[in-house]
């Protein structure tokens, strides 16, 4: 199935092709560097690696650059408020950036320009737009004309531009503004005191917001390049005015072939907002959950779905997570040498391995597809848990060579795709490490073991009912149990 995915613009999914054979040019908004990242961070970086990851699995060679913006209102106010220079604001929200994004297994742009490196080349984008009327300066800096390109309005967000048109004559009163029409929106600010300043045509100031982004993808890519991304939240205005600024700026329609966008992370069902109460940095919410299991919460969504993040959310990421590990761990631990090859698989097959190796090569192909249908990390999930069930049983049923090179095959298939696409699976030294005693597993120990008893005197008098209130028992307890052939073994979640 060739790779399909929704573009904003387009409002549908269509398939992907790329401006160079075999080469995507990625550009993601990145984060303004005021404060720690917030979970709505942890959403958007985590939906644009799993994209960044499928990319590079399906042979694509991918440029992906992200930007810091590192000079803003919000970083200024900050600084002020906190006595704090403003570059050392900025540096050290940087790092503990690159600190966060690690902690979730987020792999690294290719770059991520500062939009104080480009100040030069906004200049010269904004004076070309003054030069061909797009834009017009004013007492109190420059300001692109809306109304010099009506046709461009709307083209994420499908709005009409008859439709906030009135009252666009004359200066917009009571706004602090010179600005002559309520849609325009600024491309240089003039200088204020106390705030950093750059030198320009129009006098001292500083870039507004938006030509940021304009200056740096086109000075990593061009004119045109296939990917734009970044969070709901900057369809309008933020890339609506990169459309205007670029395509007005080259005559390119369209500079970005393809806009994608990622949902929203709301808190027990409403929005995340710091006067509501259930604002988290990542720093927090990883003081609470392992940063594997928020990663695997927040994949098992489809990117473009806004998430509720809930407790119940969690718990099950968390039980799955420790599925994840426990069968992985035990195909490692399995795993023969110089074993004879696999056979073919054939899920119609009455031999059991032969069956089980079928099952597995159709949900990778399931998995596959799932992936090339716009990114769609939730049933990509879903066929990785059934994959789980299926190695499960056989490494628990099977013996000698064919149980080495089953325990292989499962091996690597969880590395091509919960590892190398999903990024939730550890390093084979992380998994195999023996873990320092948890003195919880003590103090339960008794007990689960008695109730594991229990379970397989139940399974095997074929009590179904009575193993699985037994196992929801343990499931409270915090157990995840793996059925093996030299009997059950249990974990911690």
């Amino acid at each position: 199935m060739p790779l399909k995915v929704h573009d904003t613009r387009r409002k549908d999914k269509v398939p992907f092709t790329t401006m160079n054979p075999g080469v995507v040019n990625m550009y993601v908004c990145g984060v303004t560097v005021y404060d720690l990242c917030h979970l709505g961070h942890a959403r958007c970086y985590l939906s644009f690696d799993m994209i960044h990851r499928w990319l590079e699995k399906s042979g694509y060679d991918v440029n992906y650059v992200q930007n810091f913006t590192d000079i803003d209102d919000k970083i200024i106010n900050r600084a002020n408020e906190t006595g704090i220079d403003w570059q050392k604001l900025v540096d050290d929200n940087i790092e503990s950036y690159y600190k966060d994004m690690d902690s979730l297994n987020i792999l690294r742009a290719d770059s991520y320009p500062r939009c104080t490196e480009y100040v030069d080349e906004m200049i010269s984008i904004i004076s070309d737009l003054i030069d061909k009327g797009n834009a017009y300066s004013v007492d109190d800096g420059v300001y692109f004309s809306v109304e010099s390109a009506p046709e461009k309005y709307g083209e994420l967000t499908g709005q009409n531009i008859d439709a906030v048109r009135g009252g666009a004559g004359g200066r917009v009163e009571g706004t602090g503004s010179s600005k002559r029409d309520h849609k325009d929106f600024a491309l240089w600010k003039a200088a204020k005191p106390g705030e950093p300043t750059w030198d320009s045509p129009w006098g001292p100031g500083r870039p507004g917001w938006h030509i940021e982004c304009t200056a740096m993808s086109m000075d990593a890519f061009g004119q045109q390049f296939d990917i734009h991304g970044g969070g709901y939240d900057l369809i309008f205005p933020h890339h609506e005015a990169e459309i205007f600024q670029g395509e007005c700026h080259t005559g390119c329609s369209p500079v970005v072939h393809y806009w994608l966008h990622n949902g929203f992370v709301n808190i027990d069902g409403e929005k995340m907002s710091k006067s509501l109460g259930n604002f988290w940095t990542i720093r927090e919410i990883l003081e609470k959950v392992d940063a594997m299991v928020l990663r695997f919460a927040l994949i098992n969504a489809h990117y473009r779905s806004p998430i509720d993040m809930n407790e119940q959310l969690l718990k099950n990421a968390e039980k799955n997570y420790a599925r994840l590990i426990s069968v992985y761990k035990a195909a490692l631990e399995l795993m023969g040498n110089n074993t004879p090859p696999l056979p073919d698989g054939d899920v119609t097959s009455q031999v059991p391995i032969v069956k089980s190796l079928g099952l597995l090569e159709k949900m990778a192909q399931g998995f596959a597809i799932a992936m090339d249908d716009d990114f769609n990390s939730r049933e990509a999930v879903a066929k990785v848990l059934g994959a789980l069930r299926e190695m499960g049983k056989m490494l628990s049923s099977l013996d000698g060579d064919d149980l080495g090179a089953y325990a292989i095959h499962c091996v690597d298939w969880l590395e091509d795709t919960a590892g190398d696409v999903l990024g939730v699976l550890p390093s084979r030294e992380v998994v195999l490490a023996e873990p320092e005693e948890d003195p919880r597993r003590a103090e339960i120990a008794e007990q689960v073991e008695t109730l594991i008893s229990q379970r397989s005197d139940a399974r095997a008098a074929k009590d179904w009912d009575l193993a699985d209130s037994i196992r929801d028992q343990l499931n409270e307890l915090g157990v995840v149990v793996t059925d093996t052939q030299d009997g059950p073994v249990w974990d911690l979640i």
